[in-house]
């Protein structure tokens, strides 16, 4: 194949992060050898003494066993992808204010990764970027008379995965991917394919594949924001929005069945809340203007303060003033089971409980408490008892597995306190428990 030895190649992937890093553990489990290159100096040495801060099932064993191996190392030296026959750029892609594209990281990427590429080698793009961006990158690839698609391919696979997931995510949920041209386009499937063995999606085009990605996480913002907007109807007439959502999840429609997700208090982490804006700026610059995408971000932004004012309320009806009270916060983390502090529903509502007067305490044991004190400007409590004690509140904000069997009404709380539940969606049967020890349940659409 013109862009794919038909040996084992060899990989480079550009950007260790947490996508790099999953991506180059994998494949460096499945017998390849690879080679992580990030400008992080602790990202390169963390790697090489086969540790990661990232908690993915099965990731920390895979990097110790392929380092060990010989097949897992990184370095910050860019020339090292002259080497490789794959390159994997798997650079972030944030956006700036007015919901364009930063792309600072992936063109720095490509300036430091063209002098070093060489003829038939193939280069695939994991980033999240808007339509036309590959192709733009891949002119930047373009040096001493090499042809993007012509002398090296040129590939986008849009990385889809969810956090907390990854490892077992990579194993089976299908890649796509869109070349700039049928060689391209065909080196990268037949490397997934061999080295994956996941099912391969190929699209006409490097713009298609790009927008499948971004269509992903557009339907699932725009999707939440119905499920929370769900949740404030259905607390309008005292219905449980859960049933509602079970009921009307049973209904066929299309190639499946209706599909309503779970209302939060909000979402967050560094997809979801940018490649909405990402759609809808690329629109903009067309000369259109996308409606869903802006709906969608304004609901699901404001539910932190929405969950938030509501607590200070059922406290209120208490006949607790918020000076007065004291609230604990179980998960900061914007998932359940992850650390990842980015862009979390968490921190405005803390902020409003704060602003109110209220006595705020963090607990969170996936979290690293430097982050946690960089982003809330608090030092989270060092156990749960700590956490909980005397509080007229228990927020679950984020229902680690740490948390799933822990009895709170065994906790050392005020009397009456309220369990307010961000995301944890007890069950009617762990919710009359609350009520048989004296606490108040608050969930959202309960």
């Amino acid at each position: 194949m013109r862009f794919l030895p038909e040996e084992s190649p060899s990989v480079a992937v550009v950007g260790i992060g947490y996508v790099g890093t999953c991506l180059a553990a994998t494949l460096a489990s499945r017998g390849l050898h690879v080679t992580g290159i990030d400008r992080d100096v602790s990202r390169v040495e963390e790697m090489n003494a086969a540790r990661t801060p990232l908690r993915e099932s099965g990731l920390a064993e895979s990097i110790a066993d392929s380092v060990a191996a010989g097949r897992l190392r990184a370095t910050t030296d860019m020339s090292m992808a002259a080497a490789a026959d794959v390159v994997l750029v798997t650079v972030g892609t944030p956006i700036l204010p007015d919901g364009s594209i930063d792309d600072d990281q992936v063109r720095a990427a490509c300036s430091a990764l063209s002098p070093h590429l060489r003829r038939h080698q193939l280069i695939v793009f994991k980033t999240t970027v808007p339509p036309g961006m590959t192709r733009t990158m891949a002119g930047l690839l373009e040096h001493e008379g090499l042809e993007a698609g012509h002398d090296f391919g040129v590939a986008i696979s849009p990385e889809r995965l969810s956090e907390g997931m990854a490892m077992q995510e990579l194993a089976t949920f299908p890649i796509i991917v869109g070349g700039l041209g049928a060689d391209s386009t065909a080196a990268a499937a037949a490397f997934w394919k061999r080295h994956l063995d996941v099912p391969v999606l190929e699209v006409e085009s490097l713009e298609a594949a790009e927008i499948v990605k971004l269509a992903d996480n557009w339907w699932i913002d725009v999707n939440i924001a119905l499920a929370n907007e769900l949740a404030i109807f259905c607390d309008l007439h005292g219905v449980d929005v859960l049933d509602v959502i079970s009921a009307a999840n049973t209904i066929p429609k299309g190639a499946g069945k209706v599909n309503i997700l779970m209302p939060s208090i909000g979402v967050g982490g560094s997809c979801l809340t940018k490649d909405p804006w990402m759609i809808w700026h690329s629109a903009k610059r067309a000369g259109t203007n996308l409606q869903t995408v802006v709906v969608g971000r304004e609901v699901n932004s404001a539910m932190p303060e929405r969950v938030a004012e509501d607590l200070l309320r059922v406290l209120a009806d208490q006949g607790k003033e918020a000076k007065d009270v004291t609230i604990a916060v179980l998960g900061l983390a914007f998932k359940n089971n992850t650390g990842d502090l980015r862009a979390t529903p968490v921190h405005p509502a803390v902020q409003i409980w704060e602003k109110a007067g209220a006595t705020v305490r963090l607990y969170d044991p996936l979290v690293d408490p430097a982050e946690a004190y960089h982003l809330f400007e608090m030092v989270p409590e060092a156990s749960l008892e700590d956490a909980v004690r005397g509080a007229d509140c228990v927020a679950v904000l984020a229902l680690h597995r740490e948390f799933a069997d822990v009895d709170l009404a065994a906790l050392p709380v005020a009397s009456g306190c309220v369990v307010l539940d961000g995301r944890a969606y007890y069950s009617k049967e762990r919710i009359a428990g609350f009520a048989d020890a004296g606490l108040t349940y608050r969930g959202i659409g309960r």
